[in-house]
């Protein structure tokens, strides 16, 4: 399992019964994760005291219950700073295991920077781009980055976050935009990248109403976004938090479609954040990384 150990803002407290105990910053928050299926004595004094508690709903969904949160705050990770607000879903603006990958990907971009000159910095695509943590931190490492998500409030999200970690005048295209069609249209114009994340949902829609079903699509978005890395290609990143997308999946279409074409290998596991009250690791999702 690859764990995200190096935060010093945020901790899983503990967990139990279908929920984590989580320290954000100044603030501790009760949230539910399918993945905890075990019971604690649950003797921590934070899950009676948290700043705010999301009570999943039998029928789907779910509510936030506030007790002193206020309505935004910031979190830091070595050079980054987020801005979270609670919304939608349980989500507060970061996935924390992401750092994980922040870091391997921002380690890579800085190895190869060391080899180019400044006007010629590593070209970045991140797909299904979120809130920005991959995109801030691939801008502090010194790349060149092309964000695209379908959601013009997550965009907006992103470019706050980039202004607060004081990378916004760096070179960044921020797009509103069908991933999917973003790439076709990529091709078309024949613009290369050296690097790619995707994160793509298990199911969503793009901003004019695409349907988007991660079983039905991934695989062909794989083949078309390979068609868009440059001849010195540097790293290619998958993440899933589907539950039918097992590490080996994500590992065998990287196999099947970026090695005999690039050359490199791919790397696939299981992305984790460590509970200090239970000296565990937590699962939250999947991960492939090919590299030269």
């Amino acid at each position: 399992m690859i764990i995200a150990s190096n935060w010093k803002e945020y901790e899983v407290l503990d967990a139990s019964d279908g929920e984590k105990l989580e320290h954000w910053g100044k603030y501790v928050l009760v949230r539910p994760d399918p993945q905890v299926i075990w019971s604690t004595d649950k003797s921590h004094p934070g899950w009676h005291r948290p700043n705010a508690h999301y009570h999943r709903s039998s029928k789907g969904g779910g509510e936030w219950e506030f007790f002193d949160l206020p309505d935004e705050w910031t979190l830091h990770y070595g050079e980054l700073t987020f801005n979270l607000k609670p919304f939608a879903f349980k989500h507060t603006g970061v996935f924390p295991e992401q750092a994980a990958n922040w870091d391997w990907a921002a380690e890579l971009i800085r190895r190869e920077a060391g080899h180019r000159s400044s006007t010629n910095p590593v070209k970045m695509l991140n797909l299904f781009a979120y809130t920005g943590g991959a995109t801030i931190s691939a801008l502090n490492a010194g790349a060149s980055v092309t964000h695209v998500d379908a959601s013009k409030g997550m965009v907006t999200w992103a470019r706050e976050n980039a202004v607060l970690t004081g990378v916004d005048s760096r070179p960044v295209r921020w797009l509103v935009d069908d991933c999917v069609k973003f790439v076709e249209r990529e091709i078309r114009r024949g613009n290369k990248y050296d690097a790619i994340i995707m994160d793509p949902p298990s199911y969503g829609r793009g901003p004019k109403g695409e349907t988007w079903k991660i079983e039905d699509s991934i695989f062909d978005l794989i083949k078309k976004s390979a068609e868009l890395m440059s001849d010195t290609p540097l790293f290619f990143l998958i993440n899933s938090y589907t539950t039918g997308l097992q590490p080996g999946v994500l590992k065998a279409m990287t196999d099947l479609v970026l090695t005999p074409r690039l050359g490199g290998s791919s790397v696939a596991d299981e992305l984790g954040l460590p509970i200090s009250g239970l000296s565990l690791a937590l699962p939250c999702g999947a991960c492939v990384r090919w590299s030269r």
